[in-house]
């Protein structure tokens, strides 16, 4: 439990507003995936693929600290999850649906997020390896 309280205090402190807001947009976004997988199995691999990438961004900090390879957890389960988001596209069952237009929106903020979490791996890899200061 400590180190949820502790990665959630890092969050807030040391992350700019801006990444808060985009944390929250995706938050709300992703969580309607649940409603969805209630009657779509499409929305229960996303799901599922959304928590594992938490999971292991949780292992990871617990490893690195607040560091910018924090994201690699999302990288390794997001990417695959975000392929087979695109890959729904187009399909007979998603078109013209509400899960079809919510899709559009979770793979953009996804895509976002996975952009920046890959922005950050790169500069963790170029030797930017301390701990994410504050604000």
């Amino acid at each position: 439990m400590e180190l949820f309280e502790r990665f959630f205090e890092d969050v807030l402190t040391r992350s700019p507003e801006w990444k808060l807001i985009l944390l929250q947009v995706l938050g709300g976004t992703l969580s309607i995936a649940v409603l969805f997988g209630l009657v779509r199995h499409e929305a229960r691999a996303i799901v599922f693929g959304t928590m594992m990438g938490l999971a292991m961004t949780f292992v990871v900090y617990s490893q690195f600290g607040f560091t910018r390879i924090i994201g690699v957890g999302q990288i390794l389960f997001w990417t695959p999850t975000l392929f087979y988001m695109a890959s729904l596209q187009g399909t007979v069952t998603v078109s013209r649906t509400w899960f079809g237009r919510w899709l559009w929106i979770a793979i953009a903020v996804m895509g976002v997020t996975l952009a920046l979490s890959y922005g950050d791996l790169f500069r963790y890899m170029m030797g930017d390896r301390l701990e994410i200061a504050g604000l």
